[in-house]
This record gives C-alpha cells, sequence and structure tokens, in this order.
C-alpha cells in the first residue's frame, strides 16, 4: 500500500508551484513580443504575470519554507549542504524580481521579468546540482556556552 506523508506531499506542491510559475514566466516572455504589434493585446502580460508567474513563485517559497521547517523539526540539518545558501540567496532575488515584474511589464519593460527568469534557471540549476556544492564541516564539541555545559578538558579555575 501507498505511504503518503505530510512532507511528501508539501514536496509535490512545491514541484508543482514551481512548474506552474516557471512555465507560465516562459510563456509570458514570449507573448510580449506579440504584445508590441497588436494593441488588442496591451496589458495581457501584465495580467498574466500577476495572475500565474508571481502566485505560483509565492506557493513555491511558502512550500519551500515549510519543508525547511520540517526537516528541522526533525533533526536534520539542511544548512550543512553548501548548495542551500546559495539555493536561498538566488530564491531571494528571483522572488524581489518577480514581485517587480509586473509593473515593468505595463510599461512594455521586459529587463525585470528576464531577470527573474534567469535566477528561476540559476535556482533549478543550483537545485539538481545540489552534490557539486559540497557540505559544511561542523565542529562537534560536547557542550555549548548556551546549553551550560562545559567543554571537555576545560578546568573551571584550577
Amino acid at each position: 500500500m501507498a505511504d503518503f506523508t505530510a512532507f511528501g506531499f508539501v514536496k509535490w506542491l512545491h514541484l508543482l508551484s514551481l512548474a506552474m510559475g516557471g512555465g507560465a514566466m516562459m510563456v509570458i516572455l514570449v507573448l510580449v513580443g506579440l504584445e508590441e504589434s497588436r494593441p488588442d493585446l496591451q496589458g495581457l502580460t501584465s495580467l498574466l504575470w500577476k495572475r500565474t508567474a508571481a502566485w505560483g513563485l509565492r506557493v513555491a517559497v511558502l512550500a519551500g519554507i515549510v519543508l525547511l521547517s520540517m526537516r528541522l523539526r526533525a533533526g536534520d540539518h539542511p544548512f550543512d549542504a553548501k548548495y542551500l545558501h546559495w539555493k536561498l540567496a538566488l530564491v531571494l532575488l528571483l522572488l524581489l524580481c518577480s514581485e517587480m515584474s509586473a509593473r515593468s511589464l505595463a510599461r512594455s519593460k521586459r529587463g525585470l521579468p528576464l531577470l527573474a527568469f534567469m535566477f528561476f534557471l540559476l535556482v533549478t540549476f543550483v537545485s539538481v546540482n545540489h552534490e557539486a556544492f559540497g557540505m559544511v564541516h561542523r565542529h562537534l564539541t560536547t557542550g555549548s556556552a548556551l546549553s551550560g555545559a562545559v567543554e571537555q578538558g576545560s578546568d573551571s579555575g584550577n
């Protein structure tokens, strides 16, 4: 019998919303050229970006945050993977460009939507090739100042 978990469902939602957002960005960038030549299509790309690409990326970011918190709560150490640091920085830039792209498209400017699509491609590249980035080496100690435990081999006044 199939084993369905909350983690699996959120991961599926994350991938589905990424496909929706990225696919919509690609289609919208193709439509920008048609919008210039046909006055009856003016404003179509801006509206499509607001309703499909932006919402797909917003849902993907929210699902990604939930996935990260689920892994942290389960006791994993996802920040040990170096690729995650790069991915989070690129996702932040992608989200910023995506949120400003609808206004840019309304003024018939393509720079920000193209930049957002480039960041989308970079995020997917980093995610797929995560093994190439390696892992952060953690230094294990027997205690820390936060827990009040004394590290091994230290004297407390003698």
